[in-house]
């Protein structure tokens, strides 16, 4: 063999290897739920996010390593089981509060890789990191918090604390993971006794705010129907009001008018006012003529006099009617 062939041979192997490894390792897929980071001799160049087939140089060239997009959860605190069930606490559920109460807490911390890079390359278990952090913490937050506290209506408020706390930790760790939420799970007490004595602080403190609210209800009730009448009130007040200053302004114009006419001619004017006023105090005044010429008063009733000339005139009335009633009855007879 001629050192032609040798040298042709070795070309050709060396093309068949190239081409075997483009052919199994020069593509790769990424799915909707994944992402990937392409690594050129150890570097990270490009992160991949469109879903689809990809190709790119053989190993060793480059490689593709594939993460997921979407929300992973780490469970602090406690064991689950496959199908994700509680099934004990661990050592790292055990917890002492801020008035030196011990408590049984488990948190989930909700996270998504955001960083491809600083995830593979600046630690070498980000996930293990970041559940280390996330108990630390959740203790130093509950170290600083009262039992009570914890137990009852300030969960949001730690949940809040901790997410505050493990965002910075996560920051300054740089690890390529964004923390998303955090919930505590359960929280509990060490003995039944104990368990059974907050629970009853628990219900009293949610029957009191029970009443605080429906005492806020009934106060807003009664404020809304005060203001109501209220309004009601200035409503016919301010109507009154207007009323008056209007029938004022009447009054006034009828006193110019009569002050005009009174100018023109004030006899006429005066004995009109008397005539009108004498009607409107005396509209039903019983009347009398009075003569004084002899030693005895003499008066006449007028009123009794248009009384008795009525009735008589009625009694005529009903006389003749029921004398055309007896004169009909006679003309039926016959």
């Amino acid at each position: 063999m001629t050192l032609k062939q040798i040298i042709l041979g070795f070309f050709s192997f060396l093309g068949i290897v190239i081409l075997a490894l483009f052919l199994f390792t020069g593509w790769y897929t990424v799915d909707e739920s994944e992402q990937a980071a392409l690594i050129t001799f150890g570097r990270v160049d490009e992160t991949v996010t469109e879903p689809g087939l990809k190709f790119k140089l053989p190993w060793p060239i480059q490689r593709a390593e594939i993460l997921s997009v979407s929300t992973n959860s780490l469970r602090v605190g406690y064991e689950s089981s496959d199908d994700g069930e509680v099934t004990d606490y661990n050592d790292e559920a055990k917890m002492i509060t801020g008035d030196e109460n011990i408590l049984f807490v488990d948190l989930v911390v909700q996270w998504r890789i955001t960083n491809p890079e600083e995830y593979l390359f600046n630690a070498s278990d980000p996930e293990n990191i970041l559940y280390q952090a996330s108990s630390a913490s959740l203790r130093g937050v509950i170290g600083s918090s009262e039992v009570d506290d914890v137990l009852t209506d300030q969960r949001a408020e730690i949940e809040a604390t901790v997410l505050d706390s493990l965002t910075e930790l996560v920051d300054k760790y740089q690890i390529g993971i964004t923390v998303m939420d955090v919930k505590l799970q359960d929280v509990e007490l060490p003995t039944e006794e104990v368990r059974q004595a907050f629970t009853a602080v628990t219900d009293a403190r949610e029957e009191r705010l029970t009443k605080i609210n429906e005492a806020n209800k009934y106060r807003n009730q009664e404020m809304n129907e005060a203001e109501g009448e209220a309004d009601a009130v200035i409503s016919r007040a301010e109507g009154q009001r207007a009323q008056r200053a209007e029938q004022a302004r009447g009054e006034t114009a009828r006193f110019n008018a009569l002050y005009d006419e009174y100018i023109n001619d004030p006899e006429v004017t005066r004995q009109r006012l008397v005539l009108e006023t004498l009607q409107d105090v005396l509209p039903s005044t019983e009347l009398y003529i009075i003569d004084s010429q002899q030693d005895t008063v003499n008066y006449l009733p007028i009123r009794p006099l248009d009384e008795n000339r009525s009735s008589s005139r009625a009694a005529a009335d009903n006389a003749q009617e029921d004398a055309n009633n007896g004169e009909g009855g006679d003309s039926d007879g016959r």
